[in-house]
């Protein structure tokens, strides 16, 4: 079942010499030790070198160095680096709208910080040494949400974030906004001094949507467990049979997700009494949820390999290798797999909120709840149970339906047809990021249901496993009788059975 204890993390430091696990993203969120090894160092050192030898050989062309950036490559670049560094970030001060939480950008630097580490971007080893530091601090740039389309790297936020870096623009500490300037000073760091390259291998890597990809990820298992969970003590609290989970059954349906889930289903609800009083098939809300929900598995599953392939590799362009005396120019900054593996997610996650809402609705219904009052409520008429957490429901699964259209087959082109396709990916990962929110609080509104029906006349439940569910739940939620506004206590629920994942 699901634990009831927020996660919490190490002190143990991310070394960027080994690989970068999504818990670490996690972790960015607060304080946290970045370690840069002296082997970290001496490969970043080596790819500086190189790219100063490449540099001073007129016969080699190197993107970005001696260059215009984009549509501009044609025409030649400032001559002074610290110009070049201007002439990189001041034209991509152009996003729009709120600031992205603080948690999202301080979890793309780290990803950013890791891949300007494997020494193939021609960085300078300060500019990563600089990066580490700041995770020590509670500084997180001020980046506006909009403005990304996840092609040649998230231009527009990482800009933003460099800029703030540098001492200009916005940023936060210990959760208030402040000029940059005065946020290094607060937190003491010094303003990152930067060079033409560093500027650009800054921006140039989709680490904002890697980041979003694999904390939405993270949010959405977290949910996905929940409901299988939940699905569980709904089982027993209406008496249902569990049949429905029968492994001959599920190994008939041939797909590995819906074997897993309704393995762990089966553990929730070992022990359980059916009561005898449900009709033979449930409704699909019940009778499908291991076939919905192992799909959904599947899924996830695939988006744990595009975002495991993201954080092991470099984002960027161009990269040095130094031992092959090679220069590669490509596009290894084309947000793609995430893009895709984001839209997965936000499909998911419409699909599990469909169902939520549909069990919360079942619940509340005299007509298929067995026998519990309507809404729940204590007294019917003179009280109203969950009738305002289920309008509220309603309207969270219409907005995840309305943000469920895919961002990755919305491709325009941009910057005079330059970057010709483009995967929206940024727009994809941000996106799941805020549906999975909503698809938390959807877990606390059946949550907060399942709580209300004991009280009300529902058993309690024969498994244990449900039991205990249902006893933390009403250890920490009061029934609600008489009515109260219930958006803290939906939160509470949610915080619960999610284990504190937001």
């Amino acid at each position: 079942m699901t634990t009831i204890t927020p996660h919490t993390a190490t002190d143990a430091p991310v070394d960027l010499g080994a690989p970068l696990r999504a818990v670490d993203l996690h972790r960015a969120a607060a304080p946290l030790p970045v370690l840069v090894s002296p082997a970290v160092r001496d490969r970043v050192e080596r790819g500086r070198e190189y790219l100063r030898t490449v540099s001073a050989d007129d016969d080699r062309p190197v993107y970005g160095v001696k260059t215009g950036f984009g549509a501009l490559i044609a025409f030649a670049g400032r001559a002074e680096d610290a110009d070049q560094c201007d002439n990189t970030l001041a034209h991509l001060g152009a996003g729009q709208g709120p600031d992205l939480p603080a948690d999202v950008v301080r979890a793309a630097l780290l990803v950013r910080t890791w891949s300007l580490a494997q020494g193939v971007s021609g960085v300078s080893a300060h500019v990563v040494d600089g990066l580490a530091a700041m995770f020590a601090t509670t500084f997180a740039p001020a980046v506006p949400r909009h403005g990304s389309v996840g092609a040649s790297g998230d231009l527009i936020p990482l800009a933003y974030a460099a800029q703030a870096l540098r001492g200009r623009g916005h940023a936060y500490v210990d959760g208030e906004r402040a000029p940059a300037a005065e946020a290094l000073r607060r937190t003491g760091l010094g303003p990152l001094a930067l060079d033409g390259r560093d500027a650009l291998a800054l921006v140039n890597g989709t680490s904002v949507t890697t980041a979003a990809t694999a904390l939405a990820l993270d949010r959405v298992r977290a949910a996905h467990r929940a409901a299988q969970d939940l699905t569980c003590l709904l089982v027993d609290l209406l008496g249902a049979d569990p049949g429905f989970l029968d492994p001959r059954l599920i190994s008939a349906y041939g797909h590995p997700g819906a074997t897993a889930v309704a393995d762990r289903m089966r553990a929730a609800l070992a022990g359980v009494v059916p009561s005898g009083e449900r009709p033979l098939q449930e409704p699909y809300s019940i009778r499908c949820a291991p076939q919905l929900l192992g799909a959904a598995e599947d899924a996830l599953r695939y988006v744990d390999g595009v975002v495991s392939a993201d954080l092991a590799g470099v984002s960027d362009n161009p990269l040095f290798f130094p031992a092959d005396d090679v220069v590669a120019h490509g596009g290894n900054f084309f947000g793609q797999p995430a893009a895709f593996a984001a839209d997965v997610l936000a499909l998911v996650t419409a699909s599990l909120g469909n169902l939520v809402e549909r069990q919360l609705d079942l619940l509340v219904d005299p007509a298929r709840n067995t026998g519990l009052p309507p809404m729940l409520a204590a007294g019917p008429g003179r009280q109203h149970g969950l009738q305002g957490v289920q309008l509220a429901t309603t309207a969270f699964v219409a907005e995840i339906r309305r943000a469920a259209a895919p961002a990755s087959t919305q491709s325009l082109p941009t910057n005079l047809h330059n970057q010709d396709v483009v995967p929206f990916g940024t727009q994809a990962a941000l996106r799941a990021c805020e549906v999975a929110e909503l698809l938390r609080l959807l877990c606390g509104s059946l949550a907060l249901g399942l709580r209300q029906a004991v009280h009300v006349g529902g058993r309690r439940p024969t498994a244990p496993r449900c039991a205990a569910l249902l006893d933390a739940l009403a250890d920490a939620i009061r029934p609600v009788d008489p009515d109260r506004p219930l958006d803290a206590d939906v939160r509470l629920a949610a915080d619960l059975v999610t284990g504190g994942r937001r």
